[in-house]
């Protein structure tokens, strides 16, 4: 029951920056940023068990690692710039993370070019 004790210590942020943004907003901005680095901290050994899931998952298929490697690292950019991106918009600063997501797009499209290439390999191969 993670997420029960997550989102209660999410509430309890937003009340805490309710209370704060009237009254000091220099201080209220930091809230949901420093609420919101506590959540992905508390969440590091979910995921790092789901990566080791992962490794052990190919493997067992004979799947080369550079590819769970590469979709593990897409994935994390994903998550990573949509999380920034978030914390970027409770800031106030909805322009940088538009360009938070832009770099997201792009950094992904950058992994998945050797994956698109082995597929159209495989492809050429089976014609």
């Amino acid at each position: 029951m993670d997420i029960v004790k997550i989102c209660l210590f999410a509430l309890v942020a937003l009340f805490v920056y309710l209370i704060f943004k009237g009254r000091r907003d220099d201080v209220a901005v930091f809230i949901p940023i420093v609420a919101g680095a506590l959540i992905f901290i508390a969440l590091i050994p979910q995921i790092s068990s789901v990566i080791s899931f992962m490794q052990n998952l190919a493997s067992k298929a004979n799947i080369d690692t550079m590819y769970i490697g590469t979709v593990m690292k897409i994935i994390a950019i994903a998550y990573i710039a949509s999380f920034c991106s978030e914390l970027c918009k409770d800031a106030g600063s909805g322009s940088l993370a538009s360009k938070i997501e832009f770099s997201g797009k792009i950094l992904i499209l950058v992994l998945a070019v050797p994956i698109l290439m082995a597929v159209l390999d495989s492809i050429l191969k089976i014609m």
